[in-house]
């Protein structure tokens, strides 16, 4: 089943495979040094200097896969986290000079540098690096562009600032700046950061979980309860898409069931309650004359939080889709387990550190999931017949946009006439750029959506398919959608009026 486009995701791949295995066998413990030689075999390096340093990165993912931080990580509350062993197969200096040095007469990135860092040798400028502080002023001012700015792919894709370096420049992520968002676990060419794992929790938690067959024997006749924990899997919109064109919502419940959680359900429905009550919200800040910024990503509200703070007032208290869904199956089934699968890495980070009451207990990426789906080797097949429980609308939300437009879906089902100005930031790099324009009181719309990661949430951290691929895909699945009514869907279909859909 395993579809990887990287060699980074495919060592990640095989890491979660075989701890997921172990767990589910709970043999881990007895096995888990022998991982780096299952996923490193031979004595010849595939990817670094040698073998032993291949296999002791692969030893720090097993502990990340395990709950664990890397070795040299201290504690805190950061979700992502930096493998050193890997990180030091970066590029370690910034400024270079490259053959279109011409030698000049004006020699003016010498006269720029302040600390004597550049000198002229007979084949040209000549940077010591010893003596560089990384300013750039050399490379501003060179005329023939001969000095090249190698920022490293952590540090560019980091949208908030976060990233820095130890004595020994060595990737450093800064805490109090960190949105979880994954971009740099994303970008990193050596795989060298990654995140927190809760794979291993889940299992434990299937290995006694109440079967589906139980679950469905007990609805159907209050004398047949059982005393079994029900574990719930609630998955992201952006999962059709992931595992191909012919892979359904109902096959992807059914793989679900396999592996031992009690049901299955679609955060789409969070979705359509989500939209539901921000667009109530939406009709109150609309009155004050006071946009409003979405709930659904955590890595967006996060850059509120800790970066823009003073449009804290802005930001909408509705429930994100999976909090919402986690909330409804806690209020409808006492005592049970909920799990939220999908791309995002901020998600840990909210069910950790946000305080939601009633949120997702656990999360998985699709990552994490495909090992799990692999090391139990579940294959899909299709079940009858097909159902859905989220709308199209709820559906869209994995992609840029969709926040929007279903909650402008839902002020036209309520025959709202007033004009909605919408502002979509596609990428953290976008929602910063309007959230400064919110601060300085520029920012000419009505409701911001703000997703952290381009393309939207099909494009997160934990994806296990190309983005561009993904959206050719649910352009086909979509079509087979068979609700489109929000209102019907979250007041008949489904009650979410029984419980509180804003953030305590």
């Amino acid at each position: 089943m395993a579809q990887y486009y990287s060699d980074v995701n495919n060592i990640k791949h095989d890491v979660f495979k075989c701890v997921a295995k172990f767990a589910f066998e709970g043999t881990l413990e007895e096995h888990k040094d022998e991982i780096p030689y299952m996923v490193i075999p031979g004595i010849t390096p595939k990817f670094r200097c040698c073998v032993f340093k291949e296999r002791e990165i692969v030893r720090q993912r097993v502990r990340l896969a395990t709950g664990k931080l890397p070795a040299g990580e201290e504690g805190g509350e950061n979700i992502v986290h930096v493998i050193r062993e890997g990180c030091e197969g970066c590029p370690l200096s910034r400024f270079h000079v490259t053959p279109n040095c011409q030698k000049c007469i004006a020699k003016k990135c010498v006269k720029a540098c302040s600390f004597g860092a550049i000198s002229i040798t007979p084949h040209g400028a000549y940077i010591d690096q010893q003596k560089c502080h990384e300013c750039g002023r050399c490379a501003k001012v060179c005329p023939y562009n001969a000095i090249t700015d190698l920022v490293r792919p952590c540090k560019a894709a980091c949208p908030v600032n976060a990233i820095t370096y130890d004595e020994n420049k060595i990737a450093k992520i800064e805490e109090d700046k960190c949105i979880n968002c994954g971009a740099c676990v994303r970008d990193c060419p050596f795989g060298a950061i990654s995140d927190l794992s809760f794979m291993t929790s889940v299992i434990e938690e299937l290995k006694t979980a109440m079967t589906h067959e139980e679950f469905v024997n007990e609805n159907a006749d209050a004398s047949a309860k059982s005393d079994k924990k029900k574990v719930f899997a609630i998955f992201a919109p952006s999962i059709e898409g992931q595992f191909g064109a012919d892979v359904t919502v109902t096959m992807i419940k059914a793989a679900l069931k396999k592996i031992g959680f009690t049901d299955a359900f679609e955060v789409a429905l969070g979705g359509d309650a989500t939209a539901y009550y921000e667009a109530e919200e939406l009709e109150e800040h609309m009155a004050e004359g006071k946009p409003l910024t979405t709930s659904c990503c955590p890595a967006f509200k996060q850059m509120i939080i800790k970066h823009f703070p003073q449009v804290f007032e802005n930001m909408s208290t509705t429930l994100s889709p999976a909090a919402a869904l986690s909330r409804y199956l806690k209020a409808m089934y006492e005592g049970c387990s909920v799990t939220f699968i999908g791309p995002c890495i901020a998600k840990k980070n909210e069910i950790k550190n946000f305080g939601i009451s009633d949120n997702a207990d656990y999360v998985l990426t699709f990552e994490e999931l495909l090992g799990m789906f692999d090391a139990k080797e579940i294959e899909f097949e299709k079940p009858d017949p097909e159902e859905d429980d989220g709308t199209y609308y709820g559906k869209e939300f994995a992609v840029s946009g969709g926040v929007a437009a279903a909650v402008g879906q839902v002020l036209k089902e309520k025959n709202f006439e007033k004009p909605v100005k919408v502002e979509r930031c596609n990428g953290a790099e976008e929602c910063k750029k309007m959230l400064m324009l919110l601060k300085a009181g520029k920012l000419d719309a009505d409701i911001l959506e703000g997703m952290a990661c381009a393309y939207g949430c099909i494009g997160g951290p934990g994806i296990i398919e190309d983005p561009l691929v993904t959206k050719r895909n649910r352009s086909v699945l979509l079509k087979a959608a068979t609700k489109h009514n929000i209102s019907k869907n979250v007041s008949e279909d489904f009650d979410f009026g029984k419980i509180n859909m804003h953030v305590d």
